[in-house]
Formats: structure tokens, C-alpha cells, sequence
């Protein structure tokens, strides 16, 4: 038996080879990435998933697997993105140190801070870069003036209640939604046909 790898971007386009598409298809997302797509990216990609399964080779069925994060207390998200230990500031301004080596940028990384909370309003969790102090940075060999406060939204992570994320499945196609949790409602695993 021959292995195949994959590789790709599928925030772009879902793209797997005729030759990993045998029988029944069944797509297992796990996790809770899919908070990462705003509501409108995660059901275009939802769509894409569906459109892949039934067009596979036995559209007599098959599904998707995904977990999803569920909303919790404000004070209990704000404490999971803002954590005492600083793991998600330390990842957070990771993305500076990134963007210096991938750009050649000049971020000083310790004249910025974490800022990471969950915003009820829209329904996700918001991590920004904040500057402690004025200060220029070159970004594509140009000054770029930064004032202490200024932020930098650098990631969302959209949380759902069961209903909100059951629509995003029945607009992405899918149909006979199955759903898991554990007592607290903490987060969701749903097969959808």
C-alpha cells in the first residue's frame, strides 16, 4: 500500500486527492479551530466539507465530525485567554518574533503585551498586541508610528451556544445533527449527515 501526503491550506480551499476519497466519506475536524473562522468563513467552509462528501465516491452517506467550544461565563473565558501562567501571552507575541523572521520587521517584542478577553457582544474571544510605549517599526522598509495603547487584533476565537452552531451546519447543507457534550456544556461534538 501506497502513502499519500497531504498538504494544504484549507482556510483557502479544501482541496484532497481523488486517491483519499474511497468509499463513505466520514471528515473528522477535531478540536475547536473552527472558532478561528468568523461565522461566514467557518460555513463556507463547512460547504466546502459537505460539497467534498457528496460528491465523494459513495454519496450514499457519510458526515462530519467537529468539535466546537462552547460559550462559557465571561470571567472564566477572560481567564482562559489571559491565563496566569502567560502560555497564551507567550504564543500571542510569538506572532511578532514570527513576523520579524518571516518579514523583516523590527518588532521589539517587550514593548508589547498581551490583551486576550471575550467580547458576549460578538460572541468571541478577541487576543490583541498592545504597545506599552510610542515607538516605530519598520514594516516593508517603512516607519510605522505606534503609540503607547495602539493594538494590533491579531486573533478571534468565536464561541457557540448549540442552536448558533447547528444553523451554521444546516446553512453549510448538512442535515441530521447529532450532538455531544459532557454535564457542564463546556464544549460540542456534533456528527452532521
Amino acid at each position: 500500500t501506497e502513502m499519500v501526503g497531504l498538504a494544504t491550506d484549507f482556510s483557502q480551499q479544501l482541496v484532497i486527492p481523488n486517491e483519499l476519497l474511497s468509499g463513505k466519506l466520514t471528515v473528522f475536524y477535531p478540536g475547536s479551530s473552527i472558532g478561528n473562522f468568523s461565522p461566514d468563513a467557518a460555513t463556507h467552509f463547512l460547504r466546502q466539507i459537505h460539497k467534498m462528501i457528496e460528491q465523494g465516491p459513495d454519496q450514499r452517506g457519510g458526515g462530519l465530525l467537529i468539535g466546537v467550544d462552547a460559550k462559557k461565563d465571561k470571567a472564566r473565558l477572560d481567564a482562559a485567554y489571559d491565563d496566569a501562567l502567560g502560555v497564551t501571552a507567550a504564543f500571542n507575541l510569538n506572532a511578532l518574533r514570527h513576523v520579524n523572521r518571516v518579514l523583516g520587521c523590527n518588532f521589539d517584542v517587550s514593548r508589547w503585551r498581551h490583551v486576550g478577553f471575550y467580547n458576549a457582544t460578538a460572541g468571541r474571544i478577541e487576543m490583541h498586541l498592545e504597545a506599552t510605549s510610542d515607538q516605530t517599526v519598520e514594516i516593508d522598509r517603512q516607519p510605522r508610528r505606534f503609540l503607547a495603547g495602539d493594538k494590533i487584533h491579531s486573533e478571534n476565537s468565536y464561541k457557540y451556544d448549540r442552536q448558533e452552531f447547528e444553523a451554521l451546519l444546516t446553512a453549510a447543507g448538512f442535515s441530521e445533527v447529532t450532538c455531544w457534550t459532557n454535564p457542564a456544556a463546556e464544549f460540542w461534538v456534533f456528527y452532521a449527515k
